[in-house]
């Protein structure tokens, strides 16, 4: 049900009263306004090496040692150790942090611990040697010295009830050839290593060598070691996803030669003989189309080009020689905020589209061409990356059109910043299809590219993609009986991420993965480049779409263990108390198996930081670390039922793969008939069957999303979830001089700087509010580190000036808990211990800034 809200923001329409009176209450609201934003923030480190009892460990929920009841195992489509239920949370360690001093690893271990952590996943290890990956300096060898600070924390780890989850391949480029020989591949040899039969063997002997060593502080070798929970084969790698991201197009031609005789070999197992196959490709072949964009170009009255701009850019468009120039005065909030194209088009299912084009800017840099509905929900046909420089390119893009609709082409992304764009001789055609069957040298049927596809007949690119298919239908289970039978391990084998590959393929593994990130960091000009980058600073909270949580739900594979192994909300986003209190609040009412926040830390003995310094590492970042026990409480401890009814649309196996071929690998319940609200309201979620089976779901009222379980809200008016169950309560979002009655539990916030907040109240001891004996309240918000230096008022980048010591925003609550007991309360401090004590009269207690806290312990005398 939707919580009750007591008092909302006052409104006062200041055309209805005389112009003084009108002026007075304007100052009197830009000095409330004043206080809210200028609340000062105040220090708040959380030690590295913390592990001491108290309100906020809550290391008692943790099963020591790791693997006790023996191997994690999977009943009823969920995880268990033993007979018990269990979830993971879990955090990632990267580089150098895989492996840290032997003192250090007992450090973080207990902190671990305290804070809840039960699983850590062990990522990209692989791709350096020592000191800051697992590789010797011959880059083909473990190195003694790294393999024995992973056993040891691995042993530590174990011993505070924490599973390890061993990561395979991630970064590594493999040493099948020298790196210049293959540059144009993708990175770490990703989708390539799918089928190359070296590349294989390369990730097999990688994983004889790890899993079968034995660590002397367990006495068991990996592979027969109960505190390890998991085993992933290829992170966010897989043959058909760098298809269909283009990734394969220019891969080095060995590779190319390799996989020609895989194709080959394919096509003869599936046509009678070469007469067969022509005659089906044949079938559709026709020349190239006439000119389908409107006559006149980009010059006259009549023409039918238009300049689009969003959110306060802008741009103006000017026709010169028959060329048209965008010079963008104010770069957009986002860099689609400023695009160019024309619509009124008719696309046809099945058919195949060419765009030329020249371009140039001023400046290098890249934006996109797209063809896409003309109507809302702009769902995307096809799309290429154009990289521009100051000299005219030519540019071809073919595309295959998804459905009979009103489309538009576009150039987009133009809104990065300022500077101009040319664009000249534009056109748009059907395709002309070949209906060849086309051989190399060697004999071998030609493999086609991503790029030039669409300029086959149909009947060649079902073959094409059904082949990829297979190919990635063979390596999985392939990669998996290697590792369960050959090399005779016990934990649970983990493939690949939804995304990348699709879920029937996926769901022949133990265990269903994926991944989500809200407002990851963008790029506009060189990948990774810490001087260029932006994160969008926005909550997710009471998003139309329900953010990253449904598009994860509406994936998950029905009967099967479903984990997210990464999951983060980008920092510096300073919205980001948010991020455990919503993915911990969602995971538990769609039953999920376990999350792991991406990560913990990527910095190879540097444990001592004492701030953020990147956009994921959480092991320093203080309201992420300050908001997990209660987060934990949610998921691990199960105070958030799992949904009641369960929603899921089945899927045909060659309707799957006639969906990731028009659409891409990732294939959700949101293709079949459910939509984002349902995911905010019932468990939901996909399966394989005969035929195709949709789904759908009644939602009283969408612009708040309650919980068929009636504990958790959504609510995309006020831009709030809460959650009210009966041991746990919390109210996120902005929330600002707002009132919530939540089970009896009653919450007035006062002024907040961004208007936003987290509030999380959590029974430590005892059955209810009513009669608990011990609570946490974590109250948190706005946060920043000290000497942060932002780029702009949006507050989306900070280049590598991360400053130091972390800031945070008391947050100003009233709360009034139920039940007839003297209680007592006290502000605690970054080890979680007591500081001093904050009046309660009658249940009623009041926090905030003053008390330079993000925790409170609340107690019954």
């Amino acid at each position: 049900m939707k919580p009750t809200i007591l008092k909302d923001r006052i409104s006062l329409p200041l055309r209805t009263v005389p112009a003084r009176v009108a002026g007075i209450l304007f100052v009197l609201i830009l000095s409330i306004v004043g206080r809210a934003v200028g609340a000062e923030l105040f220090p708040f480190v959380l030690p590295w090496d913390d592990a001491t009892p108290g309100a906020t460990n809550v290391s008692a929920w943790l099963d020591a040692p790791a693997g006790r009841d023996g191997f994690v195992t999977v009943q009823d489509g969920h995880l268990f150790a033993g007979k018990k239920r269990l979830r993971l949370f879990g955090v990632n360690l990267a580089f150098g942090a895989n492996f840290p001093t032997h003192e250090a690893a007992e450090k973080v271990a207990a902190r671990m611990a305290k804070f809840g952590i039960n699983c850590v996943r062990f990522h990209h290890m692989d791709m350096q040697a020592t000191p800051a990956g697992i590789w010797a300096k011959d880059l083909a060898t473990l190195d003694p010295d790294r393999l024995d600070r992973l056993d040891y924390f691995i042993a530590q780890l174990k011993a505070h009830g924490i599973y390890a989850d061993l990561n395979l391949h991630v970064s590594r480029t493999y040493p099948d050839m020298p790196k210049a020989e293959k540059a144009t591949n993708p990175s770490y040899d990703v989708g390539i290593d799918n089928f190359s039969a070296r590349l294989i063997d390369l990730q097999k002997e990688y994983a004889r060598a790890l899993l079968t060593h034995v660590n002397p502080y367990t006495k068991s070798a990996y592979a027969q070691e109960p505190a390890v929970a998991l085993i992933e084969i290829n992170n966010e790698n897989a043959l058909l996803a760098q298809w269909n991201w283009g990734g394969l197009d220019k891969m080095a031609a060995p590779y190319r030669v390799e996989l020609g005789a895989f194709w080959t070999q394919w096509l003869r197992g599936n046509y009678r003989d070469d007469a067969a196959l022509a005659a089906a490709w044949a079938g559709g072949a026709h020349a190239a189309g006439p000119e389908l964009l409107r006559p006149g170009g980009f010059a006259g009255p009549k023409s039918a080009w238009y300049l689009e701009q969003h959110e306060g850019a802008r741009a103006e468009a000017s026709i010169k020689d028959g060329a048209m120039r965008i010079e963008v005065r104010q770069p957009g909030k986002e860099p689609w905020h400023v695009q160019f194209g024309q619509g009124g088009l008719q696309f046809q299912q099945g058919e195949s589209y060419t765009v030329t084009v020249r371009a140039r800017a001023d400046s290098p840099g890249k934006i996109s061409v797209n063809a896409s509905q003309a109507h809302a929900p702009w769902s995307v046909f096809g799309s290429k990356e154009l990289a521009l420089t100051s000299e005219w390119q030519a540019f071809t893009f073919a595309f295959v059109g998804k459905a009979d609709d009103n489309a538009r082409i576009t150039f987009s992304n133009l809104g990065k910043a300022t500077g101009g764009y040319e664009f000249a001789d534009v056109s748009l055609h059907t395709s002309a299809i070949d209906g060849e069957v086309h051989r190399d040298a060697s004999g071998s049927i030609e493999t086609f590219t991503h790029d030039g596809i669409a300029g086959h007949s149909p009947a060649a690119q079902r073959d094409w993609f059904r082949f990829l298919w297979s190919l990635e239908e063979k390596y999985w289970p392939g990669m998996y009986d290697f590792i369960r039978t050959d090399l005779k391990a016990m934990p649970l084998i983990v493939g690949t991420q939804l995304g990348w590959s699709p879920f029937p393929i996926q769901a022949r593994m133990d265990v269903i993965d994926s991944h989500s990130y809200w407002q990851h960091p963008h790029f506009p000009g060189r990948s990774w480049d810490m001087d260029n980058w932006t994160v969008k600073n926005d909550a997710m909270t009471g998003a139309a779409d329900g953010g990253t949580l449904s598009r994860l739900a509406l994936q998950r594979v029905a009967g099967k263990p479903y984990i997210c192994t990464e999951y983060n909300h980008a920092a510096p986003n300073t919205f980001s108390s948010e991020t455990f209190p919503l993915l911990c609040a969602y995971a538990a009412l769609q039953d999920w198996d376990g999350v792991f926040a991406f990560a913990y830390c990527h910095r190879g003995d540097d444990w001592e930081k004492g701030y953020f310094p990147s956009f994921f590492d959480i092991d320093q970042h203080p309201t992420k670390m300050a908001t997990l026990p209660a987060s934990l409480a949610l998921f691990m401890r199960g105070d958030v039922q799992r949904g009641s009814q369960e929603l899921v649309a089945t899927i045909s196996r060659d309707s799957a793969m006639d969906t990731a071929q028009h659409g891409g690998p990732r294939i959700g319940a949101d293709q079949f008939g459910l939509d984002y609200d349902a995911a905010l309201s019932s468990r939901v979620g996909v399966r394989l069957g005969d035929r195709d089976a949709r789904a759908s779901a009644t939602i009283a009222d969408r612009k708040h999303v309650v919980s068929d379980t009636r504990e958790l809200v959504w609510d995309k008016t006020d831009r709030v979830v809460t959650v009210d169950t009966a041991r746990s309560k919390a109210v996120i979002g902005f929330a600002e001089r707002r009132s919530y009655d939540l089970g009896g539990v009653q919450i007035e916030f006062g002024a907040l700087r961004q208007g936003f907040g987290v509030l999380q109240l959590t029974v430590l001891e005892g059955a209810d509010f009513a009669t608990a004996r011990r609570l946490l309240i974590s109250a948190t918000a706005d946060l920043e580190n000290t000497g942060m230096k932002w780029t702009s008022d949006k507050k989306e980048s900070v280049g590598r000036n991360w400053g130091h010591a972390p800031l945070v925003e008391g947050v100003p609550v009233k709360i009034i808990l139920p039940g007839a007991r003297k209680l007592r309360a006290w502000a605690l401090d970054e080890r979680g211990q007591r500081g001093a004590e904050v009046p309660v009269r009658a249940g009623a207690l009041e926090i905030g800034p003053e008390h330079k806290t993000l925790w409170y312990e609340v107690a019954a005398e």
